[in-house]
């Protein structure tokens, strides 16, 4: 949030350390408008590549590689790397050069609107354009680089907290799966 490098998990190393993500030996960032939310990710998730999903497109798609990724929407700049309980609002398929990128709408359980949202009806009556900015930003975001827009399944809908709850649960069942020969990178 309100900070523009790009951190990843980097899944290739050993014990997967947080680091900003490079390119051809550059530090890389994100370049489109402000960062209005906190991007990270779910441990013990991931997105399987050999599994395809449906999410209402003329094509299933490929899981990316990546856990799956969490977008908290509360106030407070949350630390890089830190670990922070949330409550699960909902989820949106982007589909990012051809590949599933789930985008799970969160809030950390300490915000101060955290009571007030427990599910997408709650968030879109307390915070009305909420899923529609998110959504714009994920679209464009990599246009001022020359790539492509992102599309998104569900002709953009973003999917209640039951789906992105049984999503999380998927993409643990896939990491689970991963790990239980002593993988410890991808």
């Amino acid at each position: 949030k309100q900070d523009t490098k790009k951190f990843e998990i980097a899944t290739g190393e050993e014990f997967n350390p947080i680091k900003q993500d490079t390119k051809n030996g550059k530090l890389r960032t994100y370049n489109w408008g402000d960062m209005l939310f906190n991007y990270g990710a779910f441990p013990q998730t991931w997105e399987d590549p050999s599994h395809k999903t449906d999410v209402e497109e003329p094509e299933l798609h490929r899981g990316d590689n990546d856990p799956i990724d969490g977008v908290e929407i509360g106030c407070h700049q949350l630390r890089a790397g830190c670990v922070a309980k949330v409550k699960v609002i909902g989820v949106l398929a982007m589909i990012d050069d051809g590949e599933t990128d789930w985008k799970v709408i969160c809030i950390s359980v300490d915000d101060p609107f955290a009571p007030k949202l427990n599910n997408l009806e709650d968030l879109n009556r307390t915070f009305p354009t909420m899923v529609d900015t998110l959504r714009e930003w994920f679209r464009v975001y990599k246009t001022v680089d020359g790539k492509p827009e992102n599309k998104f399944g569900f002709n953009g809908e973003a999917k209640d907290r039951d789906f992105a709850m049984s999503t999380i649960d998927e993409t643990h069942d896939f990491w689970k799966r991963l790990t239980s020969t002593g993988q410890k990178t991808v």
